[in-house]
């Protein structure tokens, strides 16, 4: 179902498209082209997390930083992909892409840390999100990942570069 966005000056002419058998939501431009879609799991997130007290600006219930590294991906149908990672933290990672796959696509993921870059390590994830193109959020194009399944040992490296990476990043 489609809304026009008639009260908004920025964003007049634009249209919300519900889509209701996939739960996701998509911003479509004056020409009616997609601009980028996310799924209602991602937005219910959003809208919950402003509920938050002011003291939490944090969206995420995980803590991430901005790092560059590689990773492969499969969908269930075998199609395989290989390139990099924009950022990562313990609930998922932003691939770079210019040309995301949809909102709600599972995949099988291997990525590999700065620190040891010949070691890949697995997990499953879903498209939680997609930038089609950069933004003010997003020096590049892609799509937010949310791990659905890491082995704990993982997620606790992961974690622990996080926290590194925040520690040297942080004023003395």
């Amino acid at each position: 179902m489609k809304y026009p966005v008639s009260s908004s000056l920025r964003h007049k002419g634009k249209a919300i498209d519900l889509d209701a058998a996939r739960e996701v939501i998509t911003l479509l431009g004056s020409n009616g082209e997609p601009m980028g879609n996310l799924s209602w799991d991602f937005v219910i997130d959003q809208i919950l997390a402003y509920r938050k007290p002011p003291t939490s600006r944090e969206p995420r219930n995980e803590p991430r930083v901005a790092l560059t590294f590689r990773v492969k991906y499969k969908t269930p149908e075998g199609h395989r992909f290989e390139g990099r990672a924009g950022g990562i933290g313990g609930g998922g990672l932003f691939i770079e892409s210019h040309s995301p796959l949809t909102v709600g696509t599972k995949l099988a993921l291997e990525f590999s840390l700065p620190e040891n870059p010949a070691e890949w390590l697995p997990a499953k994830g879903v498209i939680a999100w997609v930038c089609p193109k950069a933004d003010q959020y997003t020096f590049s194009p892609g799509m937010g990942v949310r791990f659905t399944e890491i082995n704990p040992d993982i997620r606790a490296r992961v974690l622990e570069l996080v926290k590194s990476i925040q520690t040297v990043a942080q004023p003395a």
